[in-house]
């Protein structure tokens, strides 16, 4: 059976759709299911971000060393992160700011990246670099959006758009070309993607590797769904690139599992399905 019907047979039958693309990084071949759909992008959209405000460190407009204190106002209300629990007045370079955003997908520390970034131009910015589709629309995600919300309401991206981000990022770690045309140094690639190799939740695409598979990603988590995009290492080197989102999952499945649960293992298994494909 081809990897895209084995991913078929596991996805169809769900009561929840996912919508994912894959790249295989040697031979460039591609397969997908609505990698051109429109979804929310819930916080993989912080790639994007990283790689704005990277472009901002790049020209001189933002400053890695600059001091960021958190702040006792914004953490009500915060259920992504790490910075809320955190001592106000606590005081973190920028660079570290970009880490947490990341790692621990803290949305304190996406504020505070994204503060003197305008979000017209972080569009503007991925359109130039070819994600075509995806539009930036908020600072700090919504809070208390029904479930069947519209995407004009969020941030949205589609699947190929976060698997041609995740590869100009790989090759713009050896590439110039890469490098430039996302506008930064081959440095700056290179800090980006040892953040994404540092990311804590692994519950995804990840899950299923074996024990200590380097995997390059970026998770996220909306009112509507479940989302992951990465690239997954194997022997040394980059394996696969895949971006996969699960839409419309109900909060409990028809057996009483909760959703998230369900939505969050079938990505895992597509993984696998992939990974297994290379053996």
């Amino acid at each position: 059976m081809k990897l895209s019907e084995e991913i078929a047979a596991l996805c169809e039958p769900l009561p929840f759709k996912t919508y994912w693309q894959v790249k295989m990084v040697q031979t460039g071949e591609t397969h997908g299911h609505g990698e051109r759909l429109v979804l929310p992008a819930a916080s993989v959209r912080k790639t994007s971000v990283l790689m704005a405000a990277l472009r901002a460190v790049n020209e001189g407009r933002l400053d890695l060393e600059a001091p960021v204190s958190i702040k006792a106002e914004l953490q009500p209300g915060i259920v992504s992160g790490v910075c809320q629990y955190m001592t106000p007045g606590t005081i973190l370079p920028m660079r570290d700011v970009m880490l947490l955003m990341m790692i621990t997908s803290d949305n304190i520390c996406t504020h505070e990246v994204m503060k003197d970034l305008d979000l017209e131009d972080i569009t503007n910015y991925c359109h130039r670099i070819g994600m075509v589709d995806t539009v930036h629309r908020t600072k700090l995600p919504p809070v208390g959006l029904p479930a069947d919300h519209g995407l004009e309401k969020v941030t949205t991206t589609t699947a190929a758009d976060q698997v041609h981000l995740l590869d100009l990022i790989m090759r713009g770690t050896e590439d110039p070309e890469a490098a430039a045309r996302l506008m930064v140094s081959q440095e700056l690639c290179r800090m980006a993607m040892k953040f994404l190799t540092w990311q804590r939740f692994r519950n995804m695409i990840p899950a299923l590797l074996p024990l200590g598979t380097t995997v390059a990603h970026k998770t996220g988590r909306g009112q509507r769904g479940w989302m992951d995009a990465g690239i997954v290492y194997r022997d040394g080197r980059a394996a696969y690139i895949l971006s996969a989102t699960t839409d419309d999952v109900p909060e409990i499945m028809p057996d009483g599992l909760p959703g998230h649960a369900v939505a969050s293992h079938t990505i895992a298994r597509l993984s696998r399905l992939v990974w297994d494909s290379l053996a």
